[in-house]
């Protein structure tokens, strides 16, 4: 049995997952991607006598960013991290998208800005950070270390079935696809993917069947 836990949040009206981790024997968790519904995570916070460790973003959409200050005005110390090519849209509501829908919306700015190499460590999990461009110019993916399976908090990048869109301002599928191929394919099998909507799928399965980038899609390997 893993020593894990992963508390999903999904949140109204894009119907996007954020996720509360937390691991055994310790009183501190990670949260990812808040929504525009931040009382539940915060609730399941109170209930598990939990203090966030570290806030992420896997990108700057606004449907992705739109707790963090809620998040942050609860828990000011904690400190809240995206890509370093996405870090503009916190505060820029045209480029996180939410200006379109008739309704700003602005992030406090990040405290840290992460590419891809770099590793996070908090409330006892080990991430490996990965740029993907191409659903946003400064996507990212962390990926669980020293877990096993080992999973990937994905945003919006890899789907059950499916890829992000690259039709939104700075997207381009010929980069999240290959970032895709070249930097999750060569994961294990089992690794879970958790993203940022939909279902939990599995490295295997995408590579195997997704029919945008996988296999049936003309996956080749040298």
């Amino acid at each position: 049995m893993p020593d894990y836990s992963i508390e999903i949040v999904e949140s109204a009206p894009f119907a996007q997952n954020g996720y509360i981790l937390r691991r055994e024997g310790f009183s501190t968790a990670l949260v990812v991607d808040p929504g525009f519904e931040t009382t539940p995570i915060l609730e399941y916070l109170e209930r598990e006598k939990l203090t966030p460790a570290i806030i992420l973003n896997t990108h700057g959409h606004v449907d992705h960013i739109a707790g963090n200050a809620t998040m942050k005005q609860a828990f000011p110390d904690v400190p809240l991290v995206i890509g370093r090519g996405d870090e503009s849209m916190l505060s820029n509501p045209d480029l996180n998208l939410s200006t379109p829908f008739g309704l700003p919306v602005t992030s406090p700015p990040a405290d840290r800005t992460v590419e891809d190499g770099d590793r996070i460590q908090a409330a006892g999990f080990s991430f490996l950070v990965r740029e993907i461009p191409g659903h946003s110019p400064g996507s990212v993916v962390y990926i669980a270390e020293g877990i096993s399976p080992s999973i990937v908090l994905g945003g919006d990048v890899l789907f059950a079935g499916s890829v992000g869109r690259a039709d939104f301002p700075g997207g381009d599928f010929a980069l999240l696809k290959s970032g895709i191929r070249s930097k999750l394919f060569n994961l294990p099998e089992d690794t879970l993917v958790y993203p940022g909507h939909g279902p939990a799928t599995t490295i295997g399965a995408e590579r195997r069947s997704n029919p945008f980038v996988g296999e049936q899609a003309g996956l080749f390997f040298a």
